[in-house]
Parts: structure tokens; C-alpha cells; sequence
């Protein structure tokens, strides 16, 4: 069984009484395994009645899927096309809970590696704005990865704390997401680092600093606007008490009762200090109740109405037309309608990268900006190379050329790898003259090559080349 801290084990014992035996008995079990289709690739219902993995749904997600231990969906060409993304099934509540809708502004605060923030631009279907924020740099990265990698293009990735996000953003989301950090007590079957790190101390630590991004976080939300709290850890302290310390210093908040949800268990009042019976409305997920790890999410809702739109400072886009000269010859090269891209005028320059922003996005100025939009590419010399995220955010049926490689054929392994491809080629393609092709395994775009000579030139970034 694993070895978890004897404070934590009589902590739990004192608040779960009869139930602790099988809370404890949770650990010695495998921990479930989950991924959530990518709605802007796939179909969740269709990919899973063609799939090459086993999958059962999870009862409080509706694009969300447990599989099999052994299964390793994360080695499978579908991941680095973005087909899904590989989560804990717990962490899928949250967003569901959000429930985000087209054309909203969100804002997903504490967002790496990018679980929810994924989740919500599926939701959005491309329409809508999403702010990922990130306060580690590295893990911000990993960030702007991920949303590449799921082919999501109306996203901007950023690296701040969030009181310097609440003076740029006042009032400015329809619906925010805080993921706090916290001290990890749910994640302790799956993670040995939170175990070692964790004590009553660290713990009372992260319900400070909870409470500071949840000010922040207010100031950012519209008046009736939604935010959801979650964290995986059980503490009352970083939970119940936290929420209630909230609603006492922000009487125009309330949490909002979504119901009765499978899998998904009603907060306790008699945890907090006051006994609140508000806090019945929050839900936990126990690992000893749920196929999932242990979670606490709570709705919040904010009194009032939105008022008009504040004017805010616009960022400098792209005036120069000899620089977009290049791009826009090669979207009409490649692009059914090239006019879904070259009537936007949202275009920045950050040296030679190209990026298109999402039409909400403010000034940039004074923002640590990881991925300020969709990556269009790279502007050189009389030459324009198109980027890997635009073509994962791409379909078959936008371009002229095409070549769609089965996941399973020895083709795609080699295109994984960097090597080149020469015909004749035994897959379906649509190759009508030298230049640019979106590639795609079974219909899901994966990246580009380039074709002459009856050779198609690997263009699969180096960095994610399987060796």
C-alpha cells in the first residue's frame, strides 16, 4: 500500500469517521485512467464506436472516457494529432460544471498543463475567446504546447500572476476558471512528490495563497458571470473554509446548486468553521465513491448585470503589407477559402513569427505573452513557412492538397520520425502540384509536408519526433 503521512491519514480519520476504512482501502487499488475527445477534431460519440482503445464513459463528462491500463493511448499517432487529450477523469468535472458557451469570454487562471483550458475551447467550437494563464514559466510552455497540439486557434497563453491580470482585465470575463494550487492531497495515489511535500503547514500555506488568486480572479469577472473553484486536494481548509472566507468578503457572490450530478458527491457543511449550509451546494469527488481521484468544485455565481462593453486599448496589429505579402500567396495556394484568414486584420508580428489574435485580445503591452494567438507561421527572406499549429487546427476538407496516411501504416511512423516519403504512395492523397500538404492519419490533421518531385519533404517539428 503506499505510505501516506500520518497527519494526513488521522486528519481524514476524524472527518470521514465510518467511511475512513474505505477511503483508506481506495489506495490499494489502480487509479482509473482517463482522456477526453477533442471536439474540434472528433466526434466523441463516433470516434469512440471506431476506436482503437477500449473506452467507458465518465459519468460526469460527457466527452470524457476511462481506458484500460496497457492501453497507451499517449503512443498512438491520435495524440500528437490532438484527437484527445489524456486527463484524470476528475479534473473533467470542472469544466463541465463551468459549462461554457460559443462567443464567451474565459479566462482559465491557474491553466498548465492545459486540462482545462483544452476542455473549454472545445466547448467554445472556435468561437469565443480563451486567456490561458500560467504563472511558472516553464510550465506555461507546456501550456502553449498543449494548445497547439489540439489544434485551438482563438486561445492566447500567458505568464502572470493574477493580481498583474486583474489591473488589465477588470470586469472583463463572462466565466473564470481557478484551479488553485494546492497541496495535492487527492492526487497522493498517483503522485509521490505531494506526499513527501505535504504537511499542516504546507497546507495552510496553499489556503493563503488560494484566497489571494480567488480576489484577484473576482475583480476579472463580470457582473453575472460564472467562476468554478476546483481543487484535487480534501483539506477544509483549502475548500469549505476557503469558499466561505470568500462569500463573507464578497457578498455579491453566491454558489450556484447545479443539481444532482452522477459520480459526484455534495459538499459538507459541517466541515467549514461555521457550518453554512451554502456549502452543501459544492460537490466532492472521493477516489473510495468514484472511479477518480479526490476533488472539491464549487460554483460561483456573481450578483448584477453586465454593463457596456469598456473601450479598451487595441495591440498594434500588422500594417505592413510587403511583410504579410508571402503568407497570404501561400494561403491561396493552399486554402479553399484563403478569405477565412486573409480578410482578418488581427495579425501581430513578434520578430519573424507571424500570429494571428483573437479579435477580443487587449493591448499586449505590460503582459508576460506566451502564445499571444494562433501561430501562422515564420516570414523570411521572399519565403513564408507555415507553422505546426496551423496545421493542426486545419481540416481535410479546407485545403487543396492533402495526404491522409493511415494511423497503422508504416508511412506514418516514418513521418512521426522526420524521414522523407517517396511515391509511389499507397495511401489516399490529393497531390496536384509541388507545394505545401496538410498531412492527416484517418482524417485528423497531424502536420505539413511539402511535395516535388514526387518526394513529400517532412515538415513534423524536430522537437516532437518519436525516436
Amino acid at each position: 500500500m503506499i505510505q501516506l503521512p500520518d497527519k494526513f491519514m488521522e486528519k481524514m480519520e476524524g472527518l470521514l469517521g465510518d467511511e475512513y476504512r474505505a477511503f483508506l482501502k481506495s489506495y490499494e487499488e489502480d487509479r482509473a485512467l482517463g482522456l477526453r475527445i477533442n471536439p474540434l477534431k472528433a466526434e466523441p460519440l463516433e470516434f469512440v464506436k471506431n476506436s482503437p482503445f477500449l473506452l467507458e464513459p465518465v459519468p460526469w463528462a460527457s466527452e470524457g472516457f476511462y481506458y484500460k491500463a496497457g492501453q497507451r493511448p499517449g503512443k498512438h499517432p491520435y495524440h500528437e494529432a490532438g484527437v484527445y487529450y489524456i486527463q484524470e477523469p476528475s479534473a473533467m468535472a470542472v469544466v463541465e460544471l463551468l459549462d461554457p458557451k460559443p462567443g464567451e469570454k474565459i479566462l482559465d487562471l491557474c491553466a498548465a498543463p492545459g486540462g482545462k483550458t483544452t476542455h473549454i475551447a472545445g466547448k467554445l467550437k472556435g468561437d469565443g475567446f480563451l486567456l490561458s494563464n500560467e504563472i511558472h514559466p516553464a510550465r506555461a510552455k507546456i501550456l502553449a504546447q498543449n494548445v497547439e497540439r489540439m489544434g485551438i486557434s482563438n486561445a492566447v497563453v500567458t505568464n502572470e500572476d493574477s493580481q498583474s491580470l486583474s489591473l488589465k482585465f477588470p470586469e472583463f470575463f463572462d466565466r473564470i476558471v481557478v484551479d488553485a494550487p494546492c497541496s495535492g492531497e487527492g492526487m497522493f495515489r498517483k503522485d509521490e512528490a505531494a506526499r513527501l511535500e505535504w504537511s499542516p503547514d504546507h497546507v495552510a500555506v496553499c489556503a493563503r495563497r488560494q484566497n489571494e488568486i480567488l480576489f484577484h480572479a473576482a475583480e476579472m469577472l463580470k457582473p453575472g458571470g460564472t467562476m468554478v473553484y476546483s481543487t484535487c486536494t480534501f483539506s477544509p481548509e483549502e475548500n469549505e473554509q476557503v469558499m466561505e472566507g470568500f462569500l463573507l468578503s464578497h457578498p455579491d457572490f453566491s454558489i450556484v446548486d447545479r443539481g444532482k450530478r452522477p459520480g459526484l458527491s455534495p459538499g459538507m457543511a459541517l466541515w467549514s468553521k461555521t457550518g453554512s449550509e451554502e456549502l452543501k451546494k459544492t460537490y466532492r469527488i472521493w477516489p473510495h465513491k468514484s472511479e477518480g481521484e479526490g476533488h472539491f468544485l464549487a460554483v460561483l455565481k456573481r450578483g448584477g448585470e453586465a454593463g457596456p462593453e469598456r473601450k479598451r486599448s487595441c495591440p498594434s496589429y500588422l500594417k505592413d503589407k510587403s511583410v504579410w505579402k508571402e503568407a497570404e500567396v501561400f494561403l491561396k495556394e493552399l486554402l479553399v477559402k484563403p478569405e477565412v484568414f486573409t480578410d482578418r486584420k488581427e495579425y501581430i508580428l513578434f520578430g519573424e513569427q507571424l500570429y494571428l489574435l483573437p479579435p477580443e485580445m487587449i493591448d499586449l503591452k505590460g503582459i508576460k505573452t506566451v502564445r499571444p494567438g494562433l501561430h501562422m507561421g515564420t516570414i523570411k527572406k521572399n519565403r513564408f513557412e507555415p507553422s505546426h499549429a496551423l496545421a493542426l487546427c486545419l481540416k481535410k476538407e479546407d485545403v487543396l492538397q492533402w495526404a491522409d496516411i493511415p494511423s497503422d501504416h508504416e508511412d506514418m511512423m516514418k513521418y512521426l520520425k522526420g524521414q522523407t516519403l517517396s511515391a509511389p504512395f499507397s495511401w489516399p492523397a490529393r497531390l496536384e502540384q509541388k507545394g505545401w500538404v496538410l498531412i492527416l492519419t484517418d482524417g485528423f490533421s497531424i502536420g505539413f509536408g511539402k511535395l516535388a518531385a514526387g518526394i513529400l519533404k517532412n515538415h513534423y517539428p524536430k522537437g516532437l519526433r518519436w525516436m
